[in-house]
């Protein structure tokens, strides 16, 4: 099989095409990337050296259809994978409209490609953050079928995106599945996401930069269970499903850091708190059950190995994250400096 991976240089896409290529020898990928600063092939360079005749690399914007449909007419893929998305919701404060324009529209470009190329399933990468948040004290976690209730806009992006994935299957027949992933962490994620930054802040004896909601809670998800999630999925899963892919293990922002600065053996003091980003969720917590029970999949990385192991890879990488801070220096939110955006 030859599938088309969207957005593969990120962080996600990165760990699903090396996931991909090792447990499925006989399949080749199509990475389509922008390159945007989030996406950096250096994370791929021993795949393409390794598996020159299963991997490829095309570079270009999922809101070109000219290029999108020569992609596909060349290559043939059997199944898309759509990773591709403006994913900060900081930047999506700072510009919404990348947002929307990636998220919803380079969909749309790629779902009418895939209905006339014949593609026979486009399985589209979501968020927790669509069905919105929930108070820290409730009970509940959110199913398959709870309603949208997205507060930011990159979750409304998201939650539109989805909306949208729908609407090809019902409306076209397009084969399509859908996964709402918990908050993932891993090797070569963004150094501008939150475990991430902390780790290479405290490396560097630099502050670890908290919200004052510190206590707000997120599920986390090593990115290797997310990719055998969706291996699951493409290989079990019913079309026009959705799946909720989540660990079931919840930790605050307070707890995150106090795990980081333990394990490298750096002081609470390099801890300090900054106002609220803007429509900062409380928390969000998925029911996974369907996936477990229709599909077979749960996580298999227990939170504390994988975060040991995720703290140590960006100790061992250094070169590889620096480098990607250089690139992105002049692009870097500066999270204290909402004043503009809450003064109403």
């Amino acid at each position: 099989m030859k599938l088309l991976v969207t957005g593969g240089a990120g962080f996600i896409g990165t760990n699903f095409i090396r996931y991909w290529l090792h447990h499925y020898p006989d399949d080749a990928i199509v990475n389509l990337d922008l390159l945007t600063y989030a996406g950096d092939l250096s994370s791929l360079t021993d795949i393409a050296t390794h598996y020159p005749e299963r991997y490829k690399f095309a570079q270009g914007d999922i809101l070109d259809s000219t290029f999108v449909e020569n992609v596909l007419k060349e290559e043939r893929p059997e199944t898309i994978v759509n990773f591709a998305a403006e994913s900060h919701n900081s930047r999506a404060i700072l510009n919404p409209r990348r947002f929307f324009e990636t998220n919803v529209m380079g969909t749309q470009v790629l779902l009418d490609a895939a209905q006339k190329y014949d593609v026979q399933r486009f399985h589209h990468i979501s968020t927790c953050e669509v069905y919105g948040e929930l108070p820290l004290d409730s009970p509940n976690r959110f199913s398959e079928d709870a309603p949208y209730r997205p507060q930011t806009p990159y979750n409304a992006s998201k939650a539109a995106a989805d909306h949208l994935v729908n609407a090809y299957f019902h409306s076209f027949g397009t084969p399509i599945t859908i996964s709402n992933c918990a908050n993932n962490y891993g090797p070569y994620q963004h150094p501008e996401k939150l475990i991430p930054l902390f780790t290479t802040n405290a490396i560097r004896d630099l502050p670890l930069t908290l919200y004052r909601s510190s206590h707000n809670r997120r599920e986390w998800l090593h990115v290797d269970d997310h990719c055998a999630a969706i291996a699951a999925v493409l290989k079990h899963g019913k079309i026009g499903e959705t799946y909720n892919v989540g660990s079931g293990v919840e930790k605050s922002i307070e707890e995150i850091s106090d795990f980081i600065l333990d394990v490298l053996n750096k002081p609470q003091t390099l801890k300090t708190y900054v106002p609220d980003r803007p429509g900062h969720d409380c928390r969000y917590f998925l029911d996974s059950e369907k996936i477990a029970r229709d599909v077979g999949w749960k996580p298999a990385i227990a939170f504390e190995e994988g975060m040991r192991e995720t703290i140590q890879w960006y100790v061992e990488n250094q070169e590889w994250w620096q480098t990607i801070q250089q690139k992105a220096d002049s692009e870097m939110v500066q999270e204290d400096k909402w004043e503009k955006f809450t003064a109403r």
